[in-house]
């Protein structure tokens, strides 16, 4: 195919000529004669010569640019409208990004278009502007359309823009050239006023762009025939024939036996009884059974206010709603209310759309004859409704109209509706903008007068429930409880069994606001007391709106105190300080409390749960703190006799301040109870309880001493704080080595010639790395364990016990065990004669891999002994039973990673600890 030439519908090139002929024949046709609205009209001597002078090829494309083979397009003939396909706005032809409307709101993300290092007026005025505009988020546009920039003394336009079009025009803006902008557009739902639209508008929503006839409905009796109606006629009797007969222009119909029969004018009730009548008059012994065929379609023109006015074809069982649909609905400065039906120029009818849509009254949609012209006038005086309506909207009035018609119109006022609170925003010729209380419960209230543009707000009734008190905390059935007067605490809980196990029944928090000014304030009851003395003041008489909180004796208070507590703080001023104390120390649930009137200290330990078990119940330390002339702050201790104020001394239970700190002290020398164990060859293994202070030696005797099979010069002694602080170096160790690893990689990744070695010094690594990370810490700790037991108290073998230390002593060893880099990994029989180096032999020998210089013997009792010399050297020979002989990998051959030797140390006396420790 020809460059700059494009294929026609039916597969031939259409040319530079045809496209001048088309352009120019479409311009014609465009008229508003033949519009794709209106009725088909005849085509014009100019319009058929240019589309005879076409080619068959270029007339077939042209008449399907214009919608039919004939070249004509017609609105199909409608009655009562089915919808073929909706054409709405989710139509997949009309999918596209979102327009930017008026009252939209969009996020400027906003950033300098490159960085500014200087210090020029102009520079810091781009930064002024920049933070200016970026506070100023999200912008909300004006009703226009149109953005605001701090800043920027012009409004700029957005409407009808999309988002990335947005983009662009603030690109252009000269204010922002030194900027980088990008627009968002919120798809944010309005809320409110805001919110309103035209009510009965969304009825032509979704019009249908094409309608069938519904020929299977019953004609109305009220039908009037006119020219195109198709009359049928059966004759029964002595003469059998069935006829369609079309009545004509001159309003006759042609009945072959009788002749022409006027009908036109004729209801279809009056039709029927003259055609029987007739033929019951002319054909004797004939009887007729008439009906209507096809109906006459009926030109209607509608004008005014609707989306698409022409003139249209319908069908002659049409309404005025159907030509409305047909014309594509109302638009929304089109009334209504108040859509006209003209007939020779008088109004001969009025549709009111809102009593179709909230009455279903169809008793103003009266049926078109040919030639009618359907009027939409603007629409009429306007008032909305919002908040608490059943339907909030935007709603058309016709004459004088109240508020009590406006909120019939919006179906009625919700629960939620406090009628009391109405108010009304309107536009005051004199004073501008202009708001009016409105009370719905009176009838002068309903009554009062609206005006076009009226806002009505009807507010929500208060969330808070003015007659109630609230239960709430440990117990089974929180909530709401009516208020009456004189209600007290045990009429909220009128048992034990109300409440959850562990329930604090010697505090139960009460939360009371004091009218006028709602002022919070805290009391507490005990509620034990209350049921035991159930008309004492012990049962607290409840007001209006108080809040009950049941404390549980296990969980923090915290969570249930807090908003009280910031409620309480934020009360406080210089003359009145917030009301909160504190107790710390030995209580079951220490923390900060509110001051109640007259609190003392009893009460606040019992706010605390009472003391623990290891409280020091003679005495107690209060802080107190002072404001001293204004200017400075001072503490003053005060010692409390406890054991006299729990007792009932009322001198002895001092009455609480703001800010007061009650400290309960703890027992002396008041600890855990703690213990160790002892396990392996010991007369009496087991747990043993220990005294702060008490040696090792001291509960090994109390154990009985050691068995004659015992090892002494191999026990493990463990202890939890070395544990945790093994566990911390080999977390330290494995994220060293895991770096090291990475640079090693790197390296062999980089270097094309890092060849084997490399390779495998990264697989020795690696290998290590997860021996590191599986390895479990034990806490050992090294001892002399014949030492320890011959130790003087005091000295340096006088080993002090600790919680959960643990001794093992295994039984006799004769066998030394060789690990690390030997041919083959065992444990020999101890034989004296044999050196370091001879159960290396026996072992097989070194491997390659084996740093012959830092061979080292890991002693039964887990001390470590240097090799201090040579492969061949004489402190090989000082081997014990229970030894462990170690000799690791030569790491100096593999200079990548310098820390392998402590890693491997910490592998393999891991290795030895755990095993003794498992051997039990």
């Amino acid at each position: 195919m020809a460059q700059g030439s494009r294929q026609s519908p039916v597969g031939a090139p259409l040319g530079a000529t045809f496209l001048v002929r088309l352009l120019l024949l479409l311009a014609i046709t465009a008229s508003p004669a033949v519009t794709a609205q209106t009725q088909s009209q005849t085509p014009t001597p100019d319009q058929l010569r240019l589309l005879q002078s076409l080619s068959p090829d270029e007339q077939r494309a042209l008449l399907d640019q214009l919608g039919g083979a004939d070249g004509t397009r017609a609105d199909p003939p409608l009655s009562t409208p089915t919808t073929s396909r909706p054409a709405g706005e989710d139509s997949p032809a009309l999918v596209g990004p979102p327009r930017i409307r008026g009252g939209d709101t969009v996020l400027l993300d906003l950033k300098l278009a490159a960085p500014n290092d200087e210090r020029t007026s102009e520079a810091r005025t781009t930064d002024q502007l920049l933070q200016r505009a970026l506070a100023a988020n999200p912008y909300r546009l004006d009703k226009a359309g149109r953005l605001r920039i701090p800043g920027l003394t012009e409004l700029i336009p957005l409407a009808g823009l999309t988002a990335s079009e947005a983009t662009e025009r603030l690109t252009r803006e000269p204010a922002l050239a030194r900027l980088s902008v990008r627009v968002s557009l919120l798809n944010l739902d309005q809320i409110g006023v805001d919110a309103l639209k035209p009510f009965g508008y969304d009825l032509f929503a979704n019009v249908p762009t094409t309608f069938a006839p519904a020929t299977d409905i019953p004609v109305p009796r009220e039908y009037i025939l006119g020219p195109g109606d198709t009359v049928k006629v059966q004759l029964i009797g002595s003469v059998k024939a069935s006829y369609s007969l079309v009545v004509g222009r001159d309003g006759e119909i042609r009945f072959p036996e009788l002749g022409p029969i006027a009908v036109t004018g004729l209801s279809y009730d009056e039709m029927v009884r003259r055609i029987e009548d007739t033929v019951a008059a002319q054909m004797i012994g004939t009887r007729a059974v008439v009906g209507l065929g096809a109906l006459r379609s009926m030109q209607v023109l509608v004008t005014g206010e609707a989306a698409r006015p022409g003139s249209y074809t319908i069908s002659g069982l049409s309404t005025m709603t159907n030509a409305l649909l047909v014309s594509g609905g109302i638009t929304p400065i089109g009334s209504l209310r108040k859509v006209q039906l003209k007939r020779d120029g008088r109004v001969i009818a009025s549709l009111d759309l809102y009593a179709l849509l909230l009455q279903g009254d169809s008793s103003t949609d009266v049926r078109i004859l040919s030639g009618d012209l359907i009027f939409i006038p603007p629409v009429g005086p306007t008032a909305g409704i919002a908040g608490e309506i059943r339907r909030p909207a935007i709603y058309e009035f016709r004459g004088a109209a109240t508020v009590n018609d406006l909120i019939a119109l919006g179906g009625g006022l919700t629960p939620e509706a406090a009628p009391r609170l109405a108010r009304l925003e309107r536009i005051d010729p004199a004073r501008g903008r202009v708001l009016l209380d409105v009370d719905l419960n009176t009838p002068e209230g309903r009554a009062t007068a609206l005006r076009s543009g009226d806002v009505l707000r009807i507010e929500t009734v208060r969330p808070t429930l003015a007659d109630s008190v609230t239960l709430a905390g440990h117990v089974y059935r929180p909530g709401l409880s009516q208020f009456r007067a004189g209600l007290r605490l045990t009429d909220v809980l009128p048992s034990v069994d109300d409440l959850r196990p562990n329930a604090d029944l010697h505090y139960v928090l009460i939360r009371r606001e004091l009218l006028p000014d709602r002022r919070v304030v805290a009391l507490s009851a005990d509620l034990a007391r209350a049921l035991e003395q159930p008309l004492s003041a012990a049962n607290v008489v409840l007001n209006p709106r108080d809040q009950i909180v049941v404390f549980d004796m296990q969980s923090s208070r915290t969570p249930q105190l807090q908003p009280l507590l910031d409620d309480l703080r934020r009360q406080g001023t210089r003359d009145q300080p917030s009301q909160v104390v504190s107790i710390d120390g030995s209580v079951r649930m220490p923390g900060a409390y509110p001051l109640e009137a007259g609190m003392t200290v009893t009460d606040l330990v019992r706010a605390g749960g009472s003391l623990d078990e290891a409280a020091f119940g003679a005495e107690a330390e209060l802080a107190r703190y002072e404001v001293v002339d204004g200017e400075a702050r001072r503490t003053e201790l005060l010692t409390i006799n406890l054991s006299s104020a729990l007792a009932g001394d009322a001198a002895a239970d001092v009455t609480l301040q703001p800010f007061d700190l009650l400290t309960i002290r703890q027992v002396p020398k008041w600890t855990r109870q703690e213990s160790v164990r002892l396990e392996g060859e010991v007369r009496f293994p087991g747990r043993y309880a220990i005294q702060r202070g008490e040696t090792l030696a001291a509960v090994i005797n109390r154990a009985g001493g050691l068995t004659d099979l015992a090892f002494p010069e191999g026990v493990v002694f463990t202890r939890k704080s070395l544990e945790v602080r093994e566990a911390e170096q080999i977390r330290a160790l494995t994220e060293r080595l895991e770096r090291e690893l990475t640079a090693l990689a790197l390296q062999n990744s980089q270097a094309q010639a890092a060849g084997q070695d490399g390779a495998q010094s990264l697989a020795i690594g690696q290998a290590l790395l997860a021996d590191l990370r599986t390895a479990k810490p034990v806490g050992r700790l090294a001892i002399d364990l014949p030492q320890v037991l011959k130790a003087e108290p005091g000295t340096a073998n006088d080993i002090l016990l600790k919680d959960n230390d643990r001794l093992i002593v295994p039984q006799r060893s004769q066998e030394v065990t060789v690990l690390g880099e030997v041919q083959t990994v065992t444990s020999h029989l101890f034989q004296p004669s044999l050196g370091r180096n001879d159960y290396v032999n026996l072992s097989g020998g070194l491997t390659q891999r084996a740093d012959s210089r830092r061979i080292y013997v890991v002693r039964a009792n887990g001390q470590v002994v240097a090799s201090g010399g040579r492969w061949s050297g004489g402190a090989s020979r000082s081997i014990r039973p229970g030894d462990t002989i170690v000799v690791p990998v030569d790491t100096e051959s593999m200079p990548p990673l310098k820390m392998w030797t402590a890693v491997t140390s910490i592998i393999f006396n891991l290795a030895v600890a755990v095993a003794a420790v498992n051997s039990f």
